[in-house]
């Protein structure tokens, strides 16, 4: 599928191991090498090694200010993080550049520029992982959600999705569908809210990369809504702990199953404040999950039918 690519987290370099013609100098057995050592099969003689070190790769050129080469590799941005950045005003020093070196320096700036793309698909890619790097931002999603959804938006362009649709619609449905397969409860308003593009275009966004690369996403159930409403609602601990236990109920039974999760988690927080003495209104509670006041009021009818 193409989205195995999406939550790969490193590689195992000692996979392969090879059979050398040569015997072991020790017993004459069978000889293999790996990308770590050279053993005989037979004895157990390590013959040679050469371990790989993975690790960080420093310049020492003070013993008090150890440097790195460079920065990591990124799926955030379309060259993987490897592109060159010509400086301005000063050297690498902090000294003040002269007047040549400047027009130097910004005539390099803008040949840059022109060969930063070798063909239109990388600049769509590029354009499309700055809108994603954007909405995450805005979202304050963590990095590894975002770089998930970076990889998601490669993967899209790789299947051929961006055809007939636009480069924004895609990127937000990469950060809704990042978000679903993390099980974070974000609602496709937040993102069409951060986001350039009308919701209909996200939904069918999402609906087409669901479709074509199969995401594992999950249902969003009721209470993974409950403490971000919560939060909004300002609404205390002890309520917050009943209206879970509500939606965790509703959950096992079955009430809560094809309904939608962020108005039944605010239907829960409105039932829970009123048996607290915590008077919500409906229009408080609906405003800030999206829905109706007449979803918090069906809802409510459910919980007190079920009796939950």
């Amino acid at each position: 599928m193409a989205t195995r690519d999406i939550y790969e987290t490193g590689f195992d370099e000692d996979v392969q191991t090879n059979s050398s013609t040569n015997p072991c100098p020790e017993c004459d057995g069978r000889v293999t090498t790996n990308s770590v050592e050279t053993i005989c099969e037979d004895c157990g003689l390590v013959i040679d090694e050469q371990r790989i070190d993975h690790g960080p790769e420093w310049r020492t050129h003070d013993q008090d200010q150890r440097k790195r080469t460079g920065a990591p590799l990124t799926a955030a941005r379309h060259d993987r993080g490897l592109s060159t950045e010509i400086g301005r005003g000063k050297d690498a020093n902090g000294n003040e550049l002269s007047g040549r070196k400047r027009q130097r320096l910004s005539r390099m700036r803008r040949e840059q520029t022109r060969g930063r793309f070798q063909s239109k698909a990388e600049r769509n890619l590029a354009h499309g992982l700055g809108e994603v790097r954007r909405i995450a931002s805005v979202l304050e999603l963590s990095s590894s959600v975002r770089d998930q959804a970076c990889q998601l938006f490669r993967s899209a362009q790789t299947e051929d999705l961006l055809r007939g649709r636009s480069i924004e619609a895609i990127a937000a449905a990469s950060i809704y569908g990042a978000c679903r397969c993390n099980g974070h409860s974000r609602l496709l308003d937040d993102v069409v809210d951060a986001a350039r593009v009308e919701q209909s275009r996200v939904a069918n966004a999402y609906k087409t990369l669901n479709t074509e690369l199969g995401l594992p996403a999950q249902p969003v159930r009721p209470s993974e809504f409950i403490p971000r409403l919560a939060s909004e609602l300002d609404i205390p601990a002890y309520i917050r702990q009943r209206a879970r236990r509500l939606a965790e109920q509703s959950e096992s039974t079955g009430v809560a199953s094809g309904v939608n999760p962020s108005g039944f988690a605010a239907a829960c927080l409105y039932k829970a404040g009123r048996e607290e003495g915590r008077w919500l209104t409906q229009a408080e509670v609906a405003e800030v999950a999206s829905v109706t006041a007449t979803t918090i009021r069906s809802h409510r009818d459910t919980l007190n039918e079920f009796a939950v």
